[in-house]
């Protein structure tokens, strides 16, 4: 009797042991698993949650070095490992006292990709809403040295310390799920470069700009109203800061390289706010990084119809392509051939991502030969009843691709726009109509839906614009 209950003591304190350990254990971000991507050659954040005030001890198998710090009474922990260029795949091991190991690891370029539902659009596509080439693009995208993670979608009041998400292997099921111009972007880097791409898609079809940004971001807007802190049964996705407590706080810190953007739409009808929204956003998130001025690259809307309430998105195409020089290291790919007049979502998402990765290829990694920027317009004259439009960023001219420029429109006094006949000359645009001989103002492609006709030579369109304020 005495060895049975000895026996059962024994087995019960083993167990007790166990389930102690158990919920000791090491528990990593969910940005830290199995197949991750961290950034190269930098000093790279690592953090998790440990036993409370252990000793906590990262070691990592590229250069066998370990890295120790101290547990928080709650057993928060956080340090920094050195990265070597790109490669892998590593091992990374944490531990307490209990042993967590990270494998197939590899360094690389890690970019964060964010938005609405352009960004969000899959490679396989939305029901009777395709990406062109997709089919093939799944079939061939087995690729070990690109990595995916998609953020789970999530709200909060108060900033998350985690997400829901994992590090996913670039296979044709998982790609398949995977956005379309997060991919794209990945793809481009990964050939041109030869290194390992990691993709984390956060995004959010419908959403305003505002819920991406920070409380402390939202303070130095005084018309975007940051939400009281009482709990609510459903929480509105469009709620300033939910989704940036959610959806990028937790990851705040993980190295990464920059970040894409594609959104706008849902803002379309507050063109001057977001005028300010689109750089102050970025601030916001270089600013908590903590990292300095990353990269950051924008899609600019594509025309669609959007009916007649509203204003014409021609106004928020412009706020963002007047957003795109506010501050440094930030760009706009411009996609004014690219629209679909009854599809908001364009189906030539290969296209309008390979615009994103050459402004970073250009921008960021410094290869010579790649333009990533499109004509800009420089100045405007009128000689003679004639208006004479010089671009910047045309330094081998401007195309047409021999079709008749259709898009432009010349006022005078009475502020009324007549169609005007366009005529490349060299670097430039000649402007005339008989309906107005005394011009004052142009238009080029300014309207809800308008398939834009005017190119660098090396293919990258005009955004629309104008030199009014009518």
């Amino acid at each position: 009797m005495k060895r049975i209950f000895s026996y059962s003591i024994s087995t019960l304190f083993v167990s007790l042991l166990t389930i102690s350990s158990l919920f000791s254990a090491i528990k990593m971000s969910s940005v830290f698993c199995d197949n991750m991507v961290l950034q190269q050659q930098t000093e790279a954040l690592i953090w998790g949650k440990a036993s409370k005030n252990t000793s906590v001890k990262v070691t990592t198998s590229w250069n066998h070095k370990g890295y120790s710090t101290i547990a928080s009474a709650d057993g928060n922990w956080k340090l920094k490992v050195t990265t070597p260029k790109a490669g892998g795949p590593y091992e990374i091991t944490v531990s307490d006292g209990n042993t967590l190991t990270l494998k197939n690891v590899l360094i690389g370029e890690v970019w964060v990709c964010s938005g609405q539902s352009n960004m969000e659009m899959p490679v396989k596509g939305y029901r009777n809403q395709p990406v062109l080439g997709s089919a093939d693009a799944i079939a061939f995208s087995s690729n070990p040295n690109i990595r995916l993670f998609t953020v789970k979608k999530a709200t909060s009041l108060e900033p998350l310390d985690d997400f829901a998400g994992n590090w996913s292997l670039c296979e044709p099921e998982n790609v398949s799920e995977f956005s379309a111009t997060a991919y794209y972007f990945g793809l481009m880097l990964n050939k041109v470069l030869h290194v390992p791409v990691g993709l984390i898609n956060t995004s959010w079809g419908g959403t305003r700009i505002e819920p991406w940004i920070s409380e402390i971001g939202c303070k130095n807007f005084d018309w975007v109203k940051v939400p009281d802190k009482k709990p609510v049964d459903k929480l509105d996705a469009q709620t300033p800061t939910v989704l940036f407590n959610a959806m990028i706080n937790p990851m705040v810190g993980y190295g990464i390289r920059g970040a894409i953007w594609y959104q706008g739409e849902s803002n379309r009808n507050e063109p001057r706010e977001y005028q300010k929204l689109m750089p102050g956003l970025v601030q916001n998130w270089r600013a908590l990084w903590g990292i300095g001025d990353f990269p950051f690259y924008y899609m600019q809307i594509a025309p669609f119809d959007y009916g007649s309430v509203g204003l014409s998105s021609a106004y928020l195409r412009e706020a963002q392509l007047k957003a795109s020089t506010v501050i440094p290291n930030i760009g706009m790919a411009c996609i004014m051939d690219l629209g679909e007049k009854e599809c908001i979502h364009p189906s030539r998402k290969e296209t309008g991502s390979g615009r994103l990765g050459m402004l970073a290829l250009e921008q960021t990694y410094g290869i010579k030969g790649i333009v990533g920027k499109g004509p800009v317009l420089k100045d405007m004259k009128v000689v003679e009843g004639m208006v004479k439009l010089t671009f910047d960023n045309a330094p081998t001219g401007l195309t047409s691709f021999g079709k008749e420029l259709s898009c432009f429109e010349v006022a005078g006094t009475n502020k009324r726009f007549f169609p005007a006949k366009a005529f490349i000359t060299g670097t430039g645009i000649t402007l005339l109509s008989t309906s107005v001989p005394e011009p004052m103002a142009v238009r080029y492609a300014f309207q809800d839906f308008v398939t834009g006709d005017l190119f660098g030579v090396n293919g990258l369109p005009v955004s629309s614009f104008r030199t009014d304020d009518w």
